[in-house]
């Protein structure tokens, strides 16, 4: 048996005890979930209805992590991963379920974190698949670390479980054609360049739709993305939703919520976008209501923002940079007739935010994020007062084979 790390904790498992397990579901962060006598076991890429033989690795207080050794009896529904590195890369984690079982599963995740988190049962509807199941996405950051006697070892993305070791990636299936025609002369570049580099750093491909394959390397490179007829432009190394395929649907369902006021009312006619960016969701819906209103902190994003409105022929949109104590200090439209949207970073909004969102009242709110336990949580305190309602829960895709999802939740104010 191998030696233990030295801080390893000996219960309930010793290191490296090898236990057939019975996988019941999926964990968030996309590990099979079983039971030994009632204790938990962690173990990724194992799918459930599945029986596996595995090795523990780490004791925790509440439940114990472990390496999957072999698949004892297999999942109806798990299928060949396309990548070579599938289990060793960090970046996928349902390469092996089937893509409807993805989905399946994803819905269920949000369903249970409404009902743990929250003690909320409300009904989530199916989850809007990618129209692009494969190839999908228009942007990837591979890492290298410090080179070694002047030269870079592997170029790709953390090993699946380890905190700072990478693998090396020549190809990644989820990327688009253009970005795996050229990650090999990017990757071929880095190597011949070895000796400028007195540190690790990360690489940039990010696919533009402009005509022709480019694929853009330079972190402030202008980078268009088209969303139907609409043009959007932001800078290559800042945050823009990366699978292009479903931000037709996306963007249409987040413009339809926040123009329903519910319960028969008529539809809302002013948009507040909060935390816009470079106005992804102002810029989509802005033909469809009379005034539109973006509030991001980012003065760089707000200019691209406003380069995008008017790349888009847009007179009624207007951004400005939010101060944090007062959001909603300079807006003025009605809040009975208007809607907001906010799309916040993984780590969710803030109290003191929601507690300016409510207090300004919107007939609308428009939810979407990217972390459904953040957003959950956000969702307490939007509920706590009882002046808001829920009234729909839409999953979105944006990442097949990974653990990750897009939630859209709308909140409508309550009829007196």
């Amino acid at each position: 048996m191998s030696r233990p790390p030295a801080k390893f904790n000996p219960e309930p498992f010793a290191y490296h005890t090898e236990l057939e397990i019975d996988i019941e579901s999926l964990t968030n962060l996309g590990q099979g979930l079983g039971r030994i006598d009632g204790w938990v076991v962690f173990v990724p890429f194992s799918l459930p209805g599945e029986r596996v033989l595995a090795r523990i690795f780490r004791n925790h207080k509440g439940h114990s992590e472990a390496d999957l050794i072999n698949v004892i009896k297999a999942s109806p529904h798990r299928v060949e991963a396309r990548c070579e590195l599938f289990g060793t890369c960090g970046g996928c984690q349902y390469q092996n379920y089937a893509y409807q079982q993805q989905l399946l599963w994803k819905q269920t995740q949000v369903s249970e974190l409404l009902s743990h988190m929250a003690k909320i049962d409300a009904e989530v509807l199916p989850v809007i698949p990618s129209p692009r199941e494969w190839g999908y996405r228009s942007k990837i950051t591979p890492h290298f670390q410090k080179p070694k006697d002047g030269k870079i070892e592997n170029i790709g993305f953390l090993r699946a479980g380890v905190r700072s070791q990478l693998i090396d990636v020549k190809q990644c299936p989820i990327a688009s054609d253009a970005i795996n025609r050229a990650l090999p002369k990017l990757r071929k570049l880095a190597h011949a360049e070895a000796l400028t580099y007195r540190k690790g750093a990360t690489l940039l491909l990010r696919d533009s739709a402009e005509e022709g394959d480019v694929v853009i390397t330079r972190n402030n490179e202008v980078c268009e993305e088209h969303i139907g007829d609409l043009k959007f432009q932001f800078a290559a190394g800042e945050f823009f939703q990366n699978n292009p395929s479903i931000l037709p649907a996306f963007t249409q369902h987040a413009r339809d919520e926040a123009l329903n006021a519910g319960s028969g009312r008529p539809a809302n006619r002013y948009l507040i976008d909060t935390y816009c960016g470079s106005g992804l969701f102002a810029v989509s819906c802005a033909s469809h209501f009379e005034q539109v209103s973006g509030i991001e902190i980012s003065e760089a994003a707000i200019e691209w923002a406003k380069r995008n409105a008017k790349l888009n022929q847009l007179d009624n949109c207007r951004f400005q940079q939010g101060d944090a104590l007062a959001i909603f200090a300079d807006i003025d439209f009605p809040a009975d007739q208007s809607a907001v949207i906010i799309d916040p970073p993984r780590k969710g909004s803030n109290p003191g935010f929601i507690e300016q969102l409510l207090t300004f009242a919107p007939a609308t709110i428009v939810y979407i994020s990217c972390n459904p336990a953040t957003q959950i949580r956000d969702l307490e305190l939007l509920l706590a007062n009882e002046e808001y309602e829920l009234s729909k829960i839409q999953p979105f895709d944006l990442f097949p084979h990974t653990r990750h999802l897009e939630c859209v939740i709308t909140l409508n104010k309550k009829t007196l």
